[in-house]
């Protein structure tokens, strides 16, 4: 674990979680990866933009990130309860960097074309299927598990707020030196996160010594959740938002120009806007004393995600677009990291890996479907129409579920 397991009374969780050397690695490396990612992923969709101007090709590339998430990320969690995350972690961290690099290469000597990023891009999600568990694995490891609510919450603020920085940095990175800055930008802050990752010195967590299989593994983390009245109303509802919200992230360039007759500085505001919303979400969940409340949270999060949708695609101005960006970015975000902590501090420690992965594969996988679907449908009726339509499958499923709310708060109890 990632120190004494007494918690000083003396300091509020916050702070604790920062007395944890592990931890304390972590949150400084991730901070510069992490921003200098969403510098590359709005450098990503504008290129995508510019290279095609078609809603379809947004929905590709974006799927191209994500449906590797269906297929690998549940091997990957299994994989993972059997290993060490923090050594798959390092790896595929370093393997992102490659990533970064090649895609800043490319850019340099004028031939990353729709077909080269389409490939670099899928490269990336197949990574990132294995880092993504692998992450939500080495996070609780960190700190002692009184304290992994509030450590997941952070690294979350703090993932969340890259999300306000990396965009505005962008903003006047792209417009003075292209979509190449914004690339080389995350091959310095992937490799900052590389070497700092070098230095945490983790255990590999206790594991079943029992042969397994890893079709079982997924089987049964799958009958967990299904199972279990706390959890599966929350994938549910982690599903719907995934599949019909999530995508509209990567379909802001559209949104940005057709929507907001905006450019690529229309588009860092946007990005920016969803990431103060997520940030400041983040930070206030972080900061709870009391965690009984998360699971009304989520619902709460999912309506008013539905609703925010409703106004961005009823607006031209992109003012007011920036303002319900961020009403949107809280309220989802709201929604995820709910989810994120209550999953996290209830679930077994020896299935942890598994049932995060399959989180992964809802969270980062599930909306391959929706971009493709929603992207498809707004070649056609345009993204008001798409897009009103996924607001309200949204705000239905909150509604049909929130009768559930009183068996899942029995049920979610955190672990010890």
């Amino acid at each position: 674990m990632g120190g004494d397991e007494v918690m000083s009374k003396a300091r509020p969780p916050a702070l604790e979680v920062f007395t944890h050397r592990n931890y304390l690695l972590f949150m400084v490396g991730l901070g510069p990866s992490a921003i200098s990612s969403w510098m590359q992923r709005v450098g990503v969709g504008w290129l995508a933009w510019e290279l095609t101007h078609s809603p379809a090709w947004l929905g590709v590339i974006a799927a191209a990130d994500l449906i590797p998430f269906l297929f690998l990320s549940p091997l990957a969690g299994a994989f993972i309860d059997r290993s060490s995350p923090h050594k798959i972690l390092l790896t595929t961290q370093w393997l992102q960097f490659v990533h970064a690099a090649m895609l800043a290469l490319a850019m340099f000597h004028d031939v990353l074309q729709i077909e080269l990023l389409l490939a670099l891009t899928v490269f990336s999600g197949i990574v990132s299927a294995f880092a993504t568990p692998a992450r939500h694995a080495v996070v609780p490891n960190t700190v002692p598990r009184a304290l992994v609510r509030t450590a997941v919450s952070l690294d979350s603020a703090l993932f969340q707020a890259s999300r306000f920085v990396g965009p505005s940095i962008a903003a006047f990175v792209i417009p003075a030196w292209g979509v190449f800055g914004a690339f080389a930008a995350h091959t310095v802050g992937s490799f900052i996160f590389s070497v700092v990752m070098q230095q945490m010195r983790m255990q590999a967590p206790a594991r079943d010594k029992r042969p397994h299989n890893l079709l079982s593994d997924i089987s049964e983390s799958l009958h967990y959740i299904i199972s279990h009245a706390g959890i599966q109303p929350l994938f549910i509802m982690l599903a719907a938002a995934s599949i019909c919200l999530r995508p509209m992230q990567d379909m802001l360039p559209g949104f940005a120009q057709s929507v907001f007759d905006s450019d690529a500085v229309g588009l860092a505001w946007l990005t920016s806007a969803m990431g103060v919303g997520a940030m400041l979400s983040a930070t206030r969940v972080a900061l709870l004393k009391d965690f009984s409340g998360l699971n009304k949270m989520a619902f709460i999060g999912l309506a008013c995600a539905g609703l925010a949708t409703f106004g961005m695609v009823a607006s031209h101005h992109l003012w007011i677009g920036v303002g319900l960006s961020v009403i949107f970015g809280y309220s989802f975000n709201t929604l995820t990291v709910s989810i994120q902590a209550i999953v996290q501090s209830s679930v077994q420690d020896s299935m942890r890996s598994r049932v995060m992965s399959l989180y992964t594969v809802v969270y980062r996988g599930a909306p391959a479907f929706g971009a493709i679907l929603f992207g498809g449908l707004a070649e056609w009726a345009g993204l008001r129409w798409s897009y009103g339509l996924a607001g309200a499958v949204c705000l239905i499923t909150a509604l049909v579920l929130y009768r559930r709310l009183g068996a899942m708060d029995g049920a979610l109890e955190p672990t010890h």
